[in-house]
């Protein structure tokens, strides 16, 4: 069972989402914040695709890192941060569609690691969705005094 050290935690997602330009660059958005699981979608556009038209790898990895690093933050106290220690990415098909879905959740909660898994779907004009990648990450906790020190 997931532990929440943040009753605030969805007013926290929202606050810092605000600061991930690279995601509103991209257009992605979240439609789903609870405990230790984020949700969202993104409408395909070209400029997300590769030269074969399927959804472009580094699109699909981004998805799936912005989804497990804010199902772990979740989690954190607000005044704490969360980055991506390492990220794993399979791709099952090619990203063909209208839209791609990324689902991301924490599997394993720690006290400075917490171990999370994604699923990237591809959704087509009728809106089926088919699985294309399966991602797993180990997200590190950064508390403030640690993101002040210098080295």
């Amino acid at each position: 069972m997931l532990k929440t050290f943040n009753p605030e935690f969805t007013s926290t997602v929202k606050e810092k989402l605000q600061r991930q330009f690279y995601m509103h660059l991209l257009g992605f958005e979240i439609e789903t914040i609870e405990i230790g699981l984020i949700e969202g979608k993104l409408i395909l556009e070209e400029k997300h695709k590769q030269h074969k038209g399927f959804a472009h790898g580094g699109v699909i990895a981004t998805l799936a890192d912005i989804v497990m690093g804010f199902a772990a933050v979740t989690l954190v106290p607000a005044n704490q941060h969360v980055v991506t220690s390492d990220l794993k990415i399979s791709y099952l098909n090619p990203g063909l569609g209208t839209a791609l879905f990324a689902k991301g959740w924490v599997l394993k909660q720690g006290r400075t690691l917490n171990f999370c898994e994604a699923e990237i779907f591809s959704i087509d004009g009728a809106g089926a969705k088919k699985l294309i990648a399966k991602a797993s990450a180990t997200m590190a906790t950064i508390r403030p005094e640690a993101a002040t020190s210098q080295n």
